[in-house]
Order: structure tokens, then C-alpha cells, then sequence
């Protein structure tokens, strides 16, 4: 039963011109861009910024799910669940494993723009490794996506999870490079999922083990936007 739920809420989102162009469209079109204006041809600069774009078109893909769960939340179709064989638990399951497919678009689209036209090089096994390790750091923020939607209406759920990605973005240095930012906001940016994330797939890509740090960050966020999924989803259900 959940197997199914999963391709149909795959099929949903799939289906959705404005996610496959804002998820996988922009992050390739940026990389692409940012990689060859102003003369960026060092090879350690394309690859660091593959892994940054890629990290951003998981995490906007991720908080995608909570655009979904808020129009399901709107329309009766939770409260429709409810009265299915489907338990809760199920059902939030489902979610998390439909975030954990529709991530994969996104994270190949820029991998293999960096790949095919970027002319970054790396063994197979190291290609493997950095997609594997970007798909499984995506969870936390699946469950960040699933907390605003089960809190918010569709209209708030838009806003916020733009907000969001724009804000652990750029303040976790996706989009530029961390050694540029000043000294206090590079301080803060340690402590983001976002830098933490990135860094997971460039020990992916230097063929490096991730230091205790990045997976404490990692974890500890994981289990805050894990409680607040959590919370968010039983006051969706004396609401709904």
C-alpha cells in the first residue's frame, strides 16, 4: 500500500511543469552559468560548485513535499487518508520516501551537466559516491518540507519553503563560496544543514571521510525538523 501511495505521489509531483523547472532546470542552468562567466575554468571551482547546485536543487525538491502536503491539507484528501487502511505513520512514511525519489532528478541533472559539460572528472565509484551521499543527506530537509506543510495553508507553505531555500542557500554557501563570506557569518554558517550537507558531498567527491562535526550538524537538525514534522502533523489532525 505505501509502495503504491509512493508512485502516485511521485507521478503528482513529476507531472508538475513548475517543479521539474525550478528543481532541475534552474540548479543546471545556474551551474552552467556561474561556471563559465568571469573565467571560473579551475577544476576544484566547477566541482565544488556541482556539488553546491546540486545541494540546492535537493533542497528545494525536498521542501517541495510540503507544497503538496498543504494542497492535500486544503482539499480533504489527508482527511480522506484518514479513513483508508493508510495509518498515519504510513502516511508520513510515504511522504519521506516520495521526497526520497523526487531529490534524485535534481541531484543527477547537475551532476551530469558537471560531468558531460563541465568536463569534471572523478572514478565511477567517486560519481556513485557523491550521488548517493547527496540523495541520503536530503532527508532532513523532506522533513523540514513536511513540517511547513502539515502547519501552514498552501498560500504560507509557498512563501515559507521559498524562504527557506533562499535563506539556508545563501547562508550556507550553496550559491558562493563560504571563504568569501565575513567572519561572523562564516561562524553561523557552520552551524547550517545547508554547509554541512555541501561539505558531505565534497568529502564525496575529494574521496575523504566527513569529520564528527558535519554529521553531528547534520543529525541534530535531522531530529529538529524530524520533531517539528512530527509536532506539525498532530495539530494537522485535530484540525483536518
Amino acid at each position: 500500500m505505501i509502495t503504491a501511495y509512493v508512485r502516485l505521489e511521485v507521478r503528482r509531483a513529476l507531472r508538475e511543469a513548475g517543479f521539474v523547472i525550478s528543481t532541475i532546470g534552474v540548479p543546471v542552468m545556474m551551474y552552467l552559468l556561474f561556471t563559465n562567466l568571469g573565467g571560473q575554468n579551475e577544476p576544484e571551482w566547477r566541482a565544488a560548485a556541482m556539488v553546491g547546485m546540486a545541494a540546492y536543487g535537493a533542497l528545494g525538491a525536498a521542501l517541495s513535499l510540503g507544497n503538496g502536503v498543504a494542497e492535500d491539507k486544503s482539499t480533504g484528501w489527508l482527511r480522506q487518508l484518514r479513513i483508508t487502511p493508510m495509518t498515519p505513520l504510513r502516511v508520513v512514511t510515504g511522504r519521506a520516501l516520495t521526497g526520497a525519489v523526487v531529490v534524485l532528478p535534481a541531484i543527477t541533472g547537475v551532476l551530469l551537466a558537471g560531468g558531460l559539460l563541465n568536463g569534471v572528472h572523478m572514478t565511477a565509484r567517486q560519481w556513485v559516491t557523491v550521488a548517493v551521499t547527496l540523495w541520503l543527506g536530503s532527508f532532513p530537509f523532506a522533513l523540514l518540507g513536511l513540517g511547513n506543510g502539515y502547519r501552514f495553508t498552501p498560500q504560507t507553505t509557498g512563501v515559507v519553503n521559498v524562504a527557506c531555500t533562499l535563506g539556508l542557500t545563501v547562508v550556507g554557501g550553496l550559491w558562493f563560496p563560504v571563504a568569501l563570506f565575513p567572519d561572523w557569518l562564516r561562524a553561523v554558517s557552520e552551524f547550517t544543514p545547508t554547509n554541512r550537507y555541501a561539505e558531505l558531498g565534497m568529502a564525496a567527491t575529494e574521496g575523504t571521510v566527513p569529520g564528527a562535526a558535519t554529521l553531528a550538524v547534520l543529525l541534530g537538525w535531522a531530529a529538529l525538523f524530524g520533531t517539528y514534522a512530527a509536532v506539525s502533523y498532530r495539530r494537522s489532525a485535530r484540525t483536518v
